[in-house]
C-alpha cells in the first residue's frame, strides 16, 4: 500500500482524534459546516448558471470560430499552433469546455503533434480564471475585484505564450 492511499485515512483519523481529545462533537461539528457550505453553494449558483450558458452562447453563436479567423494569420506567423487557438480563447472560462476542446484537438492531431504537445502545457499551466473569480468571489461578495481580472489574464497570456516556448525548447520544435 502506497503512503498517498494511507494519508486521507491517517488524516481524517488525526482530526477525529484530536477532536474526541479536546471533547468536541466531531460529528456536530462536521455536519454545521456541511451545512455552511451548502448555503455557500446555493448562493453562487446563480452566478455560475450564468457563467455556463454565457459559454454556450458564446460557442454556439460562432463568436468563436469569427474570432479565430481573424487572429489566425497573426498567431500562424508567431509560431503558435492556430489550433491552439480555440483552447487558448476557451480556458479562462470554462474547464470543462476547455477539456472537450482539448479533447477534440487531440482526435484531430494526435497528442504527439506539436498542436497537440503545446495544448497539454496550456492546460496544466493556465487557470480558469473568470470561473475562479467568479466562484471566490462571489463567496465573500466582493463587487471590485480591481486589478484581479486584469493580473490574473496577464497570467493566461504569459502561460499560452510560455506553453509554445517550452514544448519548441525541451522537444526539439526551434
Amino acid at each position: 500500500m502506497t503512503a498517498a492511499a494511507v494519508a486521507i485515512p491517517v488524516i481524517i483519523l488525526i482530526i477525529i482524534s484530536h477532536g474526541l481529545y479536546k471533547k468536541v462533537d466531531v460529528f456536530s461539528e462536521f455536519a454545521c459546516g456541511a451545512k455552511e457550505n451548502l448555503a455557500t453553494c446555493a448562493g453562487l449558483l446563480p452566478t455560475l448558471i450564468a457563467l455556463i450558458t454565457a459559454v454556450g452562447m458564446f460557442r454556439a453563436s460562432g463568436a468563436e470560430e469569427m474570432i479565430i479567423s481573424l487572429v489566425s494569420g497573426f498567431f500562424d506567423r508567431t509560431g503558435f499552433p492556430v489550433e491552439c487557438l480555440p483552447l487558448a480563447l476557451i480556458r479562462p472560462v470554462s474547464g470543462s469546455g476547455a477539456l472537450a476542446v482539448y479533447e477534440s484537438l487531440l482526435e484531430k492531431n494526435g497528442p504527439d503533434s506539436f498542436a497537440g504537445r503545446v495544448a497539454s502545457v496550456m492546460l496544466g499551466s493556465t487557470e480558469t480564471t473568470f470561473y475562479t473569480l467568479a466562484v471566490y468571489y462571489g463567496a465573500v461578495k466582493i463587487k471590485n475585484t480591481r486589478h484581479t481580472l486584469a493580473a490574473s489574464l496577464a497570467g493566461d497570456m504569459t502561460g499560452f505564450i510560455v506553453s509554445v516556448l517550452t514544448v519548441n525548447i525541451f522537444l526539439g520544435h526551434i
